[in-house]
C-alpha cells in the first residue's frame, strides 16, 4: 500500500508571526513620540527608519504567506515552455 504524504499547514509560524507583527504595529503607535524624536536626530539614525521597514516586512511578509497557505492557497507553478 502506498503512502500518501499531505503537506503540513505552518498554523504555528502564522499565529507566531502575527503576534509578533501585532505587537509591532502597537509600539509603533503607541509609541510614535518617542519614535518620531529619535529618528529626526540625523546622522547614523537616519538608517532607523530603513531598518524598521525591513523589520516590520519580514513579520508582516512572513505571517501573510502563512496566512494564506493555511486557507490553502498558493502561487501557481509555472509551466515550462518545451519548444
Amino acid at each position: 500500500m502506498a503512502a500518501t504524504y499531505t503537506k503540513k499547514k505552518p498554523v504555528g509560524m502564522m499565529v507566531l508571526t502575527g503576534i509578533i507583527s501585532i505587537a509591532l504595529y502597537a509600539a509603533l503607535l503607541l509609541k510614535q513620540d518617542y519614535i518620531n524624536a529619535t529618528f529626526a536626530h540625523g546622522g547614523l539614525y537616519a538608517f532607523l527608519p530603513i531598518l524598521t521597514a525591513f523589520v516590520f516586512s519580514i513579520f508582516h511578509g512572513s505571517f501573510t504567506s502563512n496566512f494564506w497557505t493555511v486557507i490553502g492557497i498558493e502561487a501557481s507553478k509555472k509551466k515550462k515552455e518545451v519548444k
